[in-house]
């Protein structure tokens, strides 16, 4: 299974309270800059060694399924980042294919990104629709024993008058 999860402002016990209600035993950090200026529990290595603790394993993919690339041709002219860009890149692609071998080995794995919200996250807006597409469905964890289905996630990204996927940061960044 896939799962999903943002640290947000959660205590360390809290966060691993929910990891372990899911049994995950992966936790994928995709932060591209994996470092919490208001967290430093979530700080790379300070991570790494908490979740060695709990027997989690911590894999930090942030160059291949990170939400801010350095290729400037993934942002479009208003500095948001444009995820339909991002999917056909080879980098994305690479991280890709190593989240659908995991789940064809049937490990638990979880996408680590800093967003509490799911649905303002790129682990649902890029990576969990991309995997959906190859027939695997992202749990977003949004509380011990609690997730929300990728399917029911994506919906709130529905343009209000129109269909389409908003599949773009929130925020600018170039």
């Amino acid at each position: 299974m896939i799962y999903s999860i943002g640290h947000g402002n959660k205590n360390f016990e809290y966060f691993l309270n929910e990891l372990n209600s899911f049994k995950i035993q992966y936790l994928i950090d995709i932060r591209t800059n994996p470092y919490s200026k208001y967290n430093s529990q979530y700080n790379r290595e300070i991570l790494k060694s908490n979740l060695q603790h709990a027997d989690i394993i911590y894999v930090y993919m942030g160059a291949n399924l990170g939400g801010l690339p350095a290729d400037p041709s993934c942002y479009n002219a208003d500095g948001k980042v444009n995820y339909n860009i991002i999917k056909e890149k080879e980098f994305f692609q690479a991280g890709l294919q190593r989240l659908i071998n995991a789940y064809k080995k049937h490990l638990a794995v979880v996408l680590m990104c800093s967003e509490t919200k799911p649905e303002e996250c790129h682990r649902s807006k890029l990576i969990g629709e991309e995997l959906l597409k190859n027939n695997i469905q992202v749990q977003h964890i949004i509380e011990v024993n609690k997730t929300k289905d990728q399917s029911i996630v994506i919906t709130g990204n529905l343009d209000l008058f129109t269909t389409d996927l908003v599949l773009t940061s929130r925020k600018k960044y170039s």
